[in-house]
């Protein structure tokens, strides 16, 4: 087993100010991050055990994963690394890859299991979309791109953060070709943004339309206003240009973008893609990132013929309440409300 190379940030950070320089750990350089393994936890024996452990007390006690609490996946001494790890997501670097399980010896079961219980550790889990999923589900079911759920497609997806502090996935299975998972800080481009075009930066702090997630909680439009870069109480915050942008300007009555936050649209797309890190995923592996300073993508994939080998990520979205954020993006940090008033956690995709 390769031992663990994974360490905190020792970056400072200061209090964020709209058109100044931010000084935050998680404004990284992808090619210095490319060739580090500092953000890779692997697993020691004792820590493995104890997650192993975990699940085996939790499959013995039986019911379903949704009432399983923190107190109830003991993790005696990788509790308080994951107590490390949830502060590095939320004020360093803002990701952390978990690598060491068996999971070749592991039911789906138990590795879903083991996954919950680490999330529970950095977060209280939350629904992602209206069936009340509190496990989700990356996998193709044939899905369009602008008219479902991204992540029920294999195309490519756009720089974007979803609604919750961190985002978790966990690898069941790789696709045949591509699919690589894509990360960008947004502290860096807001930073090259301010060296490069200061006033295209001053659009991307305005206000854009977007088309509401469907969280279930009622609004008087289909589209909400809101900025791609935001500041409170001195931290900063980013929403990224998701297909959220695109799919407003096709709603009746929603304000139509300039041609000054077009450019700045482009601008800022260009740049993401400019200081992506690109992540290959393999079975077993567990990633969490935090949405506030980070976005993520995806690329497109091929797919393998056979059902049972499909690329396949379980995913969790997880609520914590660590970084201040400005309310009209903290009130959209509670998920997507279940049509049915039911929240489930289920192992087979929905």
């Amino acid at each position: 087993m390769k031992a663990n190379a994974w360490k905190r940030s020792v970056a400072p950070r200061a209090p964020a100010v709209p058109m100044q320089p931010l000084i935050d750990a998680a404004g990284w350089d992808p090619k210095q991050m490319a060739v580090s393994d500092e953000w890779t936890y692997t697993l020691s024996d004792a820590e493995r055990g104890e997650v192993l452990d975990a699940v085996a007390s939790r499959e013995a006690a039986g019911g379903s994963l949704l009432d399983t609490r923190r107190e109830d996946f003991s993790l005696p001494s990788f509790a308080a690394r994951l107590r490390d790890i949830r502060d590095e997501l939320m004020t360093g670097r803002g990701f952390v890859l978990i690598r060491g399980l068996p999971f070749e010896a592991m039911s789906q079961s138990a590795f879903a299991t083991a996954f919950w219980g680490v999330g529970l550790h950095l977060g209280a889990p939350i629904s992602q979309n209206a069936q009340g999923q509190l496990l989700g589900h990356v996998k193709d079911i044939g899905g369009a791109y602008l008219e479902d759920r991204a992540y029920t497609t294999k195309a490519a997806l756009k720089f974007h953060c979803d609604s919750c502090d961190v985002l978790g996935l966990a690898c069941i299975h790789a696709g045949k070709s591509g699919g690589e998972h894509l990360l960008c800080s947004s502290v860096t481009v807001y930073n090259e943004m301010l060296k490069r075009r200061p006033d295209l930066l001053k659009e991307l702090i305005g206000l854009y339309p977007r088309a509401r997630p469907g969280d279930g909680y009622g609004a008087d439009t289909p589209w909400i206003m809101q900025s791609i870069f935001a500041f409170h109480d001195g931290y900063f915050t980013s929403r990224a240009a998701s297909q959220a942008i695109d799919k407003a300007q096709k709603i009746p009555g929603a304000p139509k973008l300039t041609p000054s936050q077009i450019e700045a649209l482009a601008v800022f797309r260009a740049m993401c893609d400019e200081f992506a890190l690109e992540i290959h995923f393999e079975p077993g592996d567990i990633f969490f990132v935090m949405n506030h300073t980070l976005m993520h993508s995806r690329k497109a994939f091929e797919d393998w013929p056979e059902s049972h080998r499909k690329r396949h990520l379980l995913r969790l979205w997880l609520s914590n309440g660590v970084r201040p954020l400005p309310d009209d993006i903290a009130k959209r940090m509670s998920g997507v409300k279940s049509k049915t008033g039911a929240y489930t956690a289920s192992l087979e995709v929905a």
